[in-house]
């Protein structure tokens, strides 16, 4: 399988995005990294397509060969090996860059928290084979372009992707049986999607959900690598990044958007939430992806 393009040059163009698709050997360069974003928010899928060798993830190690694929959850980066002189693709990207308001996306949703949640990894049936590494291919070099609405190509690339990894598991998605916290999660990140602009507290879902603020945290946090007080945060400073380079709005109207009414806490919370004042940010210009 050749590898399109130079992955690792463009990444460095790309930083700070909600979606990465860069070349295995872009790993040694770019993970872990205390500076580095994908550490704390991405899932990571790594498919080594050429080369056999070890990997560990914490405490679980394994033989990974051709046309294996690997998950890496939020949380897991530091914790991350790889023998080197394989050859493949590492896809991050965080739950925000998932369409979770599209329906349709839900037993691909299921399916893939489910991988994440209860697997190291698993081999690619070769029947699908060849459509994914078209798929890969043709996402990895949408995402070396700056073009118009490549946001919304990648999310359907990568949608298409994930519609074949589904396949993976043992029970076809649309009749997959997700376990409880799986729902639970499933439903947190809806409920958030629809409110972070104004529910920031961790009860404020708890109760909708009918689960303790503790449970509904900890919960989220054996699924997700981190609790759901980190996930209400990062969505809400996702969407001011955003705001900040896609629109002309200052950072009042933006903070008075999110829902702060008070700059100085809206600013407080951004530094403590991104590491960098909210003005250092802007300009800089840092070109992040829609997140809708």
């Amino acid at each position: 399988m050749k590898q399109p393009l130079n992955l690792q040059t463009s990444e460095a163009r790309h930083h700070d995005l909600p979606f990465v698709i860069h070349s295995i050997r872009g790993i040694e360069d770019n993970y872990p990294s205390p500076k580095n974003v994908h550490s704390d928010d991405h899932f990571m899928i790594v498919w080594v397509t050429k080369g056999a060798g070890n990997y560990s993830i914490g405490q679980q190690k394994g033989i990974v060969a051709n046309n294996h694929l690997l998950f890496v959850k939020p949380g897991q980066f530091n914790d991350f090996k790889l023998t080197r002189g394989l050859e493949g693709y590492a896809i991050s990207f965080t739950s925000a860059f998932l369409d979770l308001a599209d329906k349709d996306t839900e037993s691909i949703f299921n399916a893939l928290f489910h991988l994440f949640a209860n697997s190291s990894g698993i081999g690619i049936n070769h029947e699908t084979l060849d459509d994914m590494e078209c798929i890969v291919a043709m996402m990895a070099r949408e995402f070396t372009t700056n073009n118009l609405y490549r946001s919304e190509i990648l999310k359907r690339y990568f949608k298409i992707f994930l519609i074949y990894l589904s396949r993976q598991c043992d029970v076809p998605s649309p009749a997959f049986r997700q376990s409880r916290n799986e729902e639970l999660l499933y439903n947190f990140m809806q409920l958030l999607e629809g409110n972070f602009k104004t529910q920031k507290m961790v009860a404020d879902y708890a109760d909708r959900l009918a689960v303790t603020p503790n449970y509904l945290n900890e919960v989220i946090k054996k699924l997700t690598g981190h609790s759901a007080g980190h996930h209400i945060r990062q969505r809400v400073a996702l969407e001011a990044k955003r705001l900040s380079v896609y629109s002309n709005n200052c950072m009042k109207n933006i903070a008075y958007d999110l829902g702060f009414y008070d700059m100085a806490h809206f600013s407080k919370f951004f530094k403590n939430t991104t590491g960098m004042n909210f003005t250092d940010f802007k300009k800089k210009d840092m070109v992040l992806q829609p997140v809708a």
